[in-house]
């Protein structure tokens, strides 16, 4: 199990080889605590190093999973939890497909990494999310534009569990040091945007019962 600041201190995953190296997220999960937003360090495979206290509490009406808990792993939460629509908003386009984009690039750079290998599985057992990843993600990349793949700096709706937030916004903030960077981690914040609340509608979970996602282009009749 991943660290998390503020809570029961185990080892990071994965422990890093030098007692200097544990030292260093030690002292960085302290830091990472007296952040007020959510923040999270992942490695290449987006398992979760550490989180903190915000980045827990934003995730803390998310029911069990086996295998996509948000501390966990935070792309299979994204890609295959039924409640990730229900914190992230815009849940397919400004969620699903940027990560299932980063997700490719990383597998063209760690083509023989056994954890990314795994959830490349999990993607073609399921046909949905098989489609989005074959001709959804060339399709959505084509209409808006290689720069909507970078998650530093991109603005994203979310719907936060307290209901002095509620329907918001966050601008996700990519900012790792050096140290984490050789490491092989990354550092990514949400900072929580002040927002009007949207009228009230149901939520458009990506994992839908339609013969397919909307970014990919229906079949002609």
């Amino acid at each position: 199990m991943a660290y998390q600041a503020g809570g029961q201190r185990s080892a990071p995953r994965p422990v890093p080889e030098t007692p200097e190296a544990q030292a260093y997220l030690l002292d960085y999960a302290a830091y990472l605590e007296a952040v007020p937003f959510p923040s999270v360090v992942l490695d290449h495979r987006w398992d979760v190093v550490l989180a903190n206290t915000a980045f827990r509490t934003l995730f803390r009406e998310v029911g069990p999973h086996p295998t996509a808990l948000p501390g966990d792993n935070f792309l299979r939460f994204v890609l295959f939890h039924p409640d990730a629509s229900s914190v992230l908003g815009d849940h397919e386009s400004s969620w699903c497909l940027p990560m299932l984009a980063r997700f490719a690039a990383t597998l063209e750079r760690h083509g023989h990494d056994a954890g990314l290998q795994a959830i490349r599985r999990e993607i073609a057992q399921d046909p949905i999310m098989e489609a989005a990843y074959r001709q959804g993600l060339p399709h959505w990349i084509r209409a808006v534009g290689e720069e909507a793949v970078e998650h530093d700096g991109a603005v994203r709706p979310l719907r936060h569990p307290d209901p002095r937030r509620g329907a918001t916004e966050c601008r996700i903030v990519g900012e790792t040091p050096r140290t984490l960077q050789d490491m092989g981690y990354t550092r990514l914040t949400m900072v929580l945007r002040e927002a009007p609340a949207p009228a009230p509608r149901r939520a458009r979970r990506f994992r839908s019962t339609a013969g397919h996602l909307s970014v990919v282009p229906a079949p002609e009749a």
